[in-house]
């Protein structure tokens, strides 16, 4: 579900989560996979015990396992310097693809108009007169959100481009041996090493394993970057991968991909009003976790929006910098 010692995201995640699973049950498509979430840590990192703290104050359901808990529950690991972990059995995966539509579908049933187009840099100056696109229209509205992912800054340059860092993320899946239950749930949990160097997803769906890096990459340009997988990222994958499930070594490459981060200097998410014009909203800076966090999110956000509850500093823009610190992962 989550990870870190921060009680705003935690809570954020424990709303999603049944917000995410509410919607499962009103698609026929399957969008929550109960994988459980092992978060695997080593005794000198203090954000491991913080975290186990929040959960624990946050009435979330997880167990603490010994390093000898840990290899019996789960032989197929080598977990080398790991010395404990979390698991948080009730947490799982979201397909984001499946989930989008289902929202999308939603949405034009409760009567959204849909608009497909590109909308032109945003000015100070021409935005409260209407928003343009490329193809020439005009959008007017009483107010406008702006959660427009890695191309926000690209948006609105003059604010942003300082405070948001679109990265560059690949990802890949790796086909399991024939007949080998051990890397799909419920044999294998999503796994992560606290300040670790990738995150893994068990087989869902016959996908492959996947493998992510969780660290962030270099900048992207969303439209015009390059999206092949480099070789330097996959023999980096597949040495990781290797070192963590002995019996994936020299497993058969599925599936990649180059996806995007959108961070903010220290990794807190960006909810606030564009300085100038107060009905103009700007949601973004979700790293890798703002997908998850979605439905939380839309919450605060129509809470600032009526005005029913205080803004949260740490989302304003007023807290951001210029200069990357990373303190939330």
């Amino acid at each position: 579900m989550s990870y870190g010692s921060h009680e705003l995201y935690t809570r954020f995640a424990i709303r999603s989560m049944k917000l995410w699973q509410d919607l499962d049950q009103q698609t026929s498509d399957k969008l929550f996979y109960r994988t459980g979430v092992l978060l695997l840590a080593r005794d000198e990192d203090p954000y491991a015990p913080a975290t186990a703290a929040t959960l624990k104050r946050l009435n979330v359901h997880c167990e603490y396992l010994s390093r000898p808990d840990l290899e019996y529950r789960y032989p197929q690991f080598e977990f080398g310097s790991i010395n404990w972990g979390l698991l948080e059995p009730d947490s799982g995966v979201i397909t984001a693809r499946r989930a989008v539509k289902a929202v999308f579908e939603i949405a034009l049933k409760a009567s959204v108009t849909a608009c497909h187009g590109v909308a032109n840099p945003v000015s100070s100056v021409g935005l409260p007169h209407g928003l343009t696109t490329t193809d020439n229209r005009t959008i007017q509205a009483d107010t406008y959100v702006f959660a427009c992912g890695p191309w926000l800054p690209a948006l609105f340059p003059e604010i942003l481009s300082k405070f948001l860092y679109p990265t560059r993320q690949e990802v890949f899946f790796f086909g399991a041996p024939p007949g080998d239950n051990r890397f799909a749930p419920p044999n294998l949990p999503t796994n992560i090493i606290f300040r670790g160097e990738a995150y893994c997803v068990p087989d869902l769906d016959g996908r492959g394993v996947k493998m992510g890096m969780d660290h962030h990459g270099p900048r992207i340009d969303p439209d015009n970057d390059d999206r092949t997988p480099s070789t330097e990222k996959l023999n980096q994958a597949r040495s990781i991968l290797g070192s963590r499930f002995p019996a994936l070594r020299g497993a058969p490459l599925l599936e990649s991909r180059v996806c995007q981060y959108t961070n903010t200097s220290n990794g807190d998410f960006l909810i606030d009003q564009y300085p100038e014009y107060s009905n103009i909203w700007l949601v973004g800076g979700g790293s890798g976790h703002g997908f998850k966090h979605g439905p939380a999110v839309a919450d605060y956000f129509v809470s600032q929006l009526n005005g029913r509850v205080p803004a949260e500093p740490r989302l304003t823009l007023a807290t951001k910098n210029t200069v990357q610190q990373r303190t939330v992962y």
